[in-house]
């Protein structure tokens, strides 16, 4: 049978463990793409940290060598999804974990609409509940290659689940009403200009007169104390 073959380390420690910007973006990286553990996410970094030092050494190659693996290295980055287009060596020397990370599976699963929450989505892929091209996929973390990505659905029947519903804004429904009673009070005032400048002029005269007739009844009043 022969020696069992020894098992390559898939990730790399950060050289820096008690580093509190990095433990507090690791924090927010594993909730946002809702890892099982932090070793994912090293696994993530590592391979792109790879891939930039293997764009590096490209530019150390003389012209002849440097297309050819040049070339190489991009197909693969387009057939992982991570670039489109016509990129060049400068796209993949700006590259980072979060690339990698936007190709898993689950955040696929999560992007189409196929599960509310990065963690509902994980739940359908290891019960079984996703496929890629009709073949059931339970590995959360399974790099999507772009060719597959349009061939993810559900697995057999499909499921049924309750779309998340957007919580309202806190005093939303309160403004709402003050803006209807607003809206009723602006319908009551009276409009000059549907009822014309006559009904006008014998507002303001009535007004006047109104106010005339106060003025005598006070100075009545003063007399009959005198």
């Amino acid at each position: 049978m022969g020696d069992p073959r020894k098992r390559r380390k898939s990730f790399e420690w950060p050289k820096k463990p008690f580093e509190k910007e990095r433990i507090d973006t690791d924090r927010v990286l594993k909730k946002t793409y809702g890892l099982k553990n932090k070793q994912e996410l090293y696994e993530a970094r590592t391979i792109m940290r790879r891939k930039r030092t293997s764009a590096k050494k490209l530019l150390a190659l003389n012209l002849e060598k440097r297309l050819r693996k040049e070339k190489e290295l991009l197909e693969s980055l387009k057939k992982m999804g991570i670039l489109s287009g016509n990129p060049s060596l400068e796209d993949a020397l700006m590259l980072n974990e979060n690339d990698l990370l936007e190709r898993r599976l689950q955040t696929i699963v999560l992007r189409k609409g196929l599960a509310n929450t990065t963690k509902q989505a994980r739940q359908f892929i290891v019960h079984g509940h996703i496929a890629i091209n009709g073949k059931k996929m339970d590995k959360p973390s399974y790099i999507v290659p772009a060719m597959e990505e349009d061939k993810i659905s559900y697995y057999g029947k499909e499921i049924k689940f309750e779309q998340k519903k957007v919580k309202p804004v806190k005093g939303a429904k309160e403004k709402g009403k003050i803006d209807e009673l607003r809206e009723e009070f602006e319908e009551a005032k009276p409009d000059e200009e549907i009822m014309g400048a006559d009904a006008t002029e014998e507002i303001e005269i009535a007004g006047k007169k109104t106010k005339g007739e106060e003025e005598v009844a006070g100075e009545g009043g003063e007399g009959e104390k005198q």
